[in-house]
């Protein structure tokens, strides 16, 4: 009986060594998933360098969500990020998708819980934002798109919860150095001298690498990195995930063979972090390191790839303890700033306002058109909302001291034209801490409130990571130092120049609570616009063929064959890309004969691929589809065919049709 006992005992003590083995091994639940979120390709603003002269035309890569979800096994906590090719994740497109969370999981993802990022792409479809700063080169909000967003990060947020299974998580940090250079250097060196030597570059290197696993298998990958998403210029008109977009499809399609049409996809996230002041156009005029934009994209896109490959297949560090997170939304407005994170005396942030500088833009683009001239009579949506810009009150202007106002957002009515209650948070996942915070930041501004939340969280965390642009969009946050300077980022800073120190106390705020197993404080109450939209973009009419013609016929065709390395380039008559956005499908395929049947090897999601859309005849409503192929360089000789998708829309009935288009037979070599 002793002898079954002792066995017992000993069979008891294997099984928790091997349990805890275990848990060890894959303390967390991992999920991921993917989804497309690419809006209205044809005649709509696009987002990011405010012009109304610059809208979309085409495709040359879709853009995606990118979601993870990460459990702690032990106390069944859970967090949520989405890394969104996306100019700005705007406020009502958090809560349009915190809604349908709520709708379909009830409290299990909130708003405590879920850090929607973006990019800073500024070759995307613009319009969905609900405050009237973001849509006046939209001339209003564009419901096609915004819908095309939300759907996608739910879709790629529902893939990654049922894909979640046992798994782990480790961490790696490098330094990259030549994919971003300062835009805004005098403002940067009017930061302190010892402040500055402590860091030693007037740019943030540091790229910091999560590396996901479901047991042993390899399921994604986040890099975070401070450059702008402006490789693509001003002059571009079809929607690009910019040099993020460009790492991400090369770790996935490139690297993992993922041909973005099943759930079990590898999911390569390329986040943005402080790079307020941070620009790829390394040559500071706007382009860099070429003159072309397409190589630039490519070339800034391949540095991140490579520099993240490297930190991901190096020494890694595990993550492990638990999963935790701490939310508030402040109305940054009015906050009362504590001497301790201003120059210690007690100061306050002011109402919302954007100085002269916006309007001259940076070396990557001019600021928002029309506020220079300071004339808005032109545009339909300046004058549904009165027509009128109410000056800014003497006490706002003297609040944002040295900035020279010449828009006051946070008064305008009846709604203020950007938002003031914003929401910040930190998440926690072992001895890992993010930050997601709803504005740009400069290199320093996101240094500091590294370090204030490094010190306010202790030695509970090793590692600190900024996720700027994540679930609203506040414009800029300089140091006051940099906003004495009043470049683009200082007259941007909206709430003055106590902004950042608003920032450093909201967060310090929140990782003491963190640290101290408490509550996060209490939100202020968030404003909720989407009843109150307008939109003055046209619709699609009808679509027309010219005589004789039909919806797919090609108007010009291509070679009877090519070299690899040359350009094919296909054109046919076709519909409106407003009829069918194609989410998750595609309106090009590029087709290889294999001896049985015609295989797919590219689509417009693809880097070697565009689609360009031309209107003919708005009158008549004709437009062509011209449809591009670079083959690469190790393309396999062998037939091949360009097939066109799109739709038309029946100028007698208003119906809807579906169209296809294809190629000659062409033999590559």
């Amino acid at each position: 009986m002793t002898k079954h006992i002792r066995f017992v005992r000993l069979a008891s003590l294997l099984g928790a060594i091997l349990v805890c083995g275990a848990a060890y091994a894959d303390p967390f639940l991992v999920g991921r998933g993917m989804s497309d979120i690419t809006g209205e390709a044809a005649e709509v603003g696009m987002m990011g360098y405010g012009s109304n002269t610059q809208v979309t035309a085409g495709i040359h890569m879709r853009q995606r969500a990118r979601a993870f979800i990460v459990v702690d096994q032990a106390s069944g906590k859970r967090m949520v990020f989405v890394n969104n090719d996306l100019g700005m994740v705007f406020q009502g497109v958090q809560q349009a998708v915190l809604r349908q969370l709520q709708a379909k999981y009830g409290n299990l993802y909130g708003a405590e819980n879920v850090i929607l990022s973006a990019t800073h792409t500024h070759s995307g479809p613009g319009g969905f934002s609900h405050y009237a700063l973001y849509n006046f080169t939209t001339y209003g909000f564009n419901k096609r798109t915004f819908d095309a967003i939300v759907s996608g990060i739910v879709a790629a947020i529902d893939k990654a919860h049922r894909d979640l299974k046992p798994g782990n998580i480790a961490i790696g940090k490098g330094e990259l150095t030549d994919a971003s250079n300062n835009r805004s250097l005098p403002a940067y060196l009017r930061n302190p001298q010892a402040e500055r030597d402590r860091w030693g570059q007037h740019i943030d290197p540091e790229m910091t690498v999560l590396r996901f696993k479901q047991g042993s298998i390899d399921v994604g990958v986040i890099s975070w990195f401070s450059t702008h998403g402006v490789s693509m210029t001003p002059n571009n008109r079809l929607i690009s995930p910019d040099n993020k977009g460009y790492a991400e499809w090369r770790w996935e399609h490139e690297l993992k063979g993922v041909r973005y049409n099943a759930d079990s996809d590898f999911v390569a996230a390329f986040a943005q972090s402080n790079a307020g002041d941070m620009t790829p156009n390394l040559s500071l005029d706007g382009t860099g390191p070429t003159k072309n934009e397409f190589d630039n994209t490519r070339i800034i896109g391949e540095r991140q790839l490579q520099k993240a490959l490297s930190i991901y297949n190096g020494a890694l560090e595990p993550l492990a303890g638990p999963v935790d997170y701490r939310q508030r939304y402040i109305d940054f407005s009015r906050v009362t700033v504590d001497p301790r994170f201003a120059d210690g005396v007690t100061r306050n942030t002011c109402p919302a306002a954007i100085g002269t500088a916006f309007a001259a833009g940076t070396e990557d683009g001019r600021g928002l058109d029309g506020f220079n001239e300071g004339d808005l009579s032109g545009n339909p949506f300046f004058q549904a909302l009165g027509g009128i810009i109410t000056p800014a009150p003497q006490w706002v202007r003297d609040c944002h001291g040295v900035k020279p106002v010449l828009l006051a957002t946070g008064t305008q009515s009846p709604f203020p034209w950007s938002p003031e209650v914003l929401p910040v948070s930190i998440v926690r996942i072992g001895q890992l801490a993010i930050i997601a915070a709803p504005a740009e930041f400069t290199i320093m501004s996101g240094r500091r409130v590294r370090e204030t939340v490094k010190a306010a969280l202790g030695d509970s965390v090793r590692h600190v990571v900024f996720a700027g642009y994540s679930n609203a969009y506040s414009g800029y946050v300089a140091t006051p130092e940099e906003y004495d300077a009043q470049h683009y980022e200082g007259a941007s800073t909206h709430f003055g120049r106590w902004t950042l120190g608003a920032y450093q106390q909201s967060f310090h705020e929140l990782a003491t609570a963190m640290r101290q197993g408490i509550a996060a404080g209490p939100s202020a109450s968030v404003r909720d616009l989407s009843n109150n939209q307008m939109s003055f973009q046209t619709g699609v009419v009808l679509d027309n063929t010219p005589v004789f013609k039909s919806f797919g016929d090609v108007d010009r065709q291509a070679n009877a064959s090519y070299l690899r390395g040359q350009h094919v380039e296909v054109a046919f008559w076709t519909g409106h890309p407003k009829n069918n956005l194609r989410l998750n499908g595609t309106f090009l395929e590029v087709q290889r004969w294999d001896g049985a049947a015609w295989r797919t090897v590219a689509v417009d999601g693809d880097w070697n691929t565009t689609y360009r859309w031309e209107r003919v005849d708005p009158v008549w409503g004709t437009s062509r589809a011209v449809i591009g192929w670079d083959i690469p360089a190790d393309a396999m000789a062998g037939q091949y065919r360009i097939r066109h998708y799109g739709d038309y829309k029946n100028g007698w009935n208003g119906n809807i049709y579906g169209l296809t288009g294809t190629s000659r037979t062409f033999q590559v070599n």
